[in-house]
């Protein structure tokens, strides 16, 4: 195994197409040079090396009703996921997974815990990759199996260590879990993998504790060359998980660690996505969608900025195109804001309010109109970044001067 990660690179943490005006911005001191790893493939979907950081959730319907399941993969690839997990507990859970894989438009991931029987019918339904812990599965000679299905079917594997369910040998040595438990848990996983020539896995290390967790992904990332997968797990509620996995994943991203992201919430998996996709935003590392900017608001709001955002943020949902958009209650920090985004509306006087387009004040909206108008203004936008063309956007179509 190769071990330095974290090497000097001309590549930007800008790795997806951005908009024009996007490209214009970007500053030496937002670079975050990624770490070095080698690259394997979860179906279509690249995981490492110079790819994307790919973002991941994990069904909660029973895989046993087939079309609850399709049904949720549907939602969460709607607000962008890109590999799906689905777990293989039973027979009666694979006997139709075939019916999943060909239906998903994502890989799927078939999550096995003890029985390698399920790995083997998991891969040979259409399974893109098994996660697995070779040691959990028995014998040597029931890890061969798992690889030669693997290998024969085209499935990656993700070994994922848990410090809830660490090996009793190595708790018992260490007296707890600690990163160095966690990593040498990974490095066994990893050789009963390499004693039969499979290299095309990737590896979590995660933990509830976000210290413990951070600690160990840096370990492992300084000792092995595989791809990361990162996560905080049993994070919590929507609002709590969110924070405690932006504070853990985020630390690990800004630093150049990971590959792959699966935000674990006590939520809606679609949720997971939105999260996930909002981590990478903010750090440039991925730009789907509007990225909004706004202002907490206050008593010289000449608008309501929460609910403008909140009904923003719902009627742009369906947008993927990557662009920004700053909503500002009034004119303190609404120019200054807008400056640095393609679109941006600052609350003015007697119910009419200043719209921005790519930095410049362009013309006025009155509030009854507001909300429609920047809608409108955003699709348009988006539709003429689509075509290449976004030098004969015209703003003005029904502008309200």
């Amino acid at each position: 195994m190769r071990s330095p990660v974290i090497a000097p690179s001309s590549k930007r943490a800008y790795i997806v197409p951005m908009s024009a005006d996007a490209i214009s911005k970007v500053r030496p001191w937002r670079m975050i040079e990624r770490r070095q790893s080698r690259q394997i493939m979860v179906g279509d979907v690249p995981v490492g090396g110079d790819a994307p950081i790919s973002v991941q959730t994990m069904t909660n319907t029973p895989t046993e009703d087939v079309g609850a399941t399709i049904d949720q993969i549907r939602r969460c690839e709607d607000v962008g996921a890109d590999i799906i997990r689905v777990s293989c507990p039973t027979a009666e859970s694979t006997a139709h997974f075939d019916q999943i894989t060909k239906a998903a438009n994502v890989p799927i991931v078939a999550d096995i815990h003890f029985h390698y029987k399920r790995a083997l019918e998991a891969a040979d339904k259409g399974a893109a990759c098994l996660r697995i812990n070779p040691g959990n599965i028995g014998s040597s000679q029931r890890v061969a199996e798992v690889v030669r299905a693997a290998k024969a079917n085209g499935c990656a594997i993700r070994i994922g260590v848990n410090a809830g369910s660490l090996e009793k040998d190595l708790l018992e040595k260490y007296g707890e879990p600690c990163p160095e438990a966690l990593i040498e848990s990974a490095l066994d996983h990893i050789k009963l993998l390499q004693d039969h020539d499979f290299h095309e896995y990737k590896v979590a290390v995660k933990a509830s504790d976000v210290f413990l967790a951070v600690a160990a992904y840096h370990g492992l990332a300084e000792t092995v060359d595989c791809p990361l997968h990162l996560g905080i797990t049993e994070a919590g509620g929507l609002i709590g998980g969110t924070v405690k996995s932006s504070i853990g994943i985020g630390n690990l991203l800004w630093a150049g660690i990971g590959d792959t992201i699966r935000v674990s919430l006590s939520a809606e998996p679609e949720q997971e996505v939105k999260v996930g996709f909002e981590m990478l935003k903010a750090l440039g590392l991925r730009t789907r969608g509007v990225r909004v900017v706004s202002c907490p608001s206050c008593s010289r709001q000449g608008f309501d900025v929460i609910r403008t955002v909140e009904a923003l943020e719902a009627r742009l949902e369906h947008i993927k195109t990557p662009m920004s958009l700053s909503v500002l209650g009034c004119v303190v920090n609404g120019p200054g804001e807008a400056r640095e985004t393609d679109i941006g509306i600052t609350g003015g006087g007697a119910g009419k309010h200043m719209v921005y387009l790519s930095g410049v004040t362009d013309h006025h909206v009155e509030s009854e109109r507001m909300l429609d108008h920047i809608v409108e203004l955003v699709e348009k936008k988006a539709a003429e970044i689509d075509a290449g063309t976004a030098t004969a956007f015209d703003p003005h179509a029904e502008a309200a001067e």
